[in-house]
């Protein structure tokens, strides 16, 4: 006799989307130890690595009602996936990111100032994928990032992505708390945070204090 696990639609997504956020812990930690021991290349590392913690990002994010703790949910499913938990839900960037920023600024918390930055990047695209385009929802979001990008010393004045985030946040001052950006605005703005956050991470390795 075969057991249901879900009664409708919306329980057969919630638990697919389960397996699917188990899948990228279990994947992530395959990935850090394949890594440490040298059987995966730094380049191909960190592209797998990035997509890994994309998709995490977006995920965890969509299911935070669901699933308020990760590390209660990797306890719970006995997982035993230490460094995918450091790498996903404390660091949130590949090692070889930590590393390259730690080497550019010389400062103690390069890695964590990086991570800031990347986290913010993130959450304001997947905000954006997931329809939250008022403008009492993108400003914040904006903010922190601008203000994260600032703390970094490496990136001039002129960074792509300062000058994009000043725009920006200076057209949604002058828009009302409850207005809401157009398609045609939302999928700029997108496209130009993506376009910041690659501008961002090659800035990384050439980078100077």
């Amino acid at each position: 006799m075969d057991v249901k696990l879900w009664n409708d639609k919306q329980e057969r997504e919630l638990y697919d989307n389960f397996g699917e956020l188990f899948a990228i812990i279990k994947a992530t930690e395959k990935l850090e130890k394949a890594y440490v021991r040298d059987i995966i290349s730094p380049s191909e590392y960190e592209v797998e690595c990035q997509k890994l913690i994309a998709h995490f990002k977006t995920l965890s994010s969509a299911l935070k009602h669901s699933i308020p703790s990760i590390e209660k949910f990797h306890d719970t499913y006995k997982m035993d996936c230490p460094a995918a938990i450091n790498r996903l839900v404390t660091s949130g960037v590949p090692a070889t990111v930590e590393h390259r920023a730690a080497v550019a600024m010389s400062l103690p918390a390069a890695a964590s100032v990086v991570a800031e930055c990347v986290q913010n990047f993130i959450t304001a695209m997947d905000s954006l994928k997931l329809n939250m385009v008022a403008v009492d929802q993108v400003h914040p979001l904006l903010s922190d990032l601008s203000a994260s990008l600032n703390k970094l010393t490496l990136l001039g004045p002129d960074f792509e992505g300062k000058t994009k985030m000043k725009e920006w946040i200076g057209r949604l001052v002058k828009m009302g708390a409850s207005d809401e950006l157009t398609e045609q605005q939302a999928r700029q703005l997108h496209f130009d945070l993506e376009s910041s956050y690659n501008s961002f991470m090659a800035a990384l390795p050439s980078a100077g204090t």
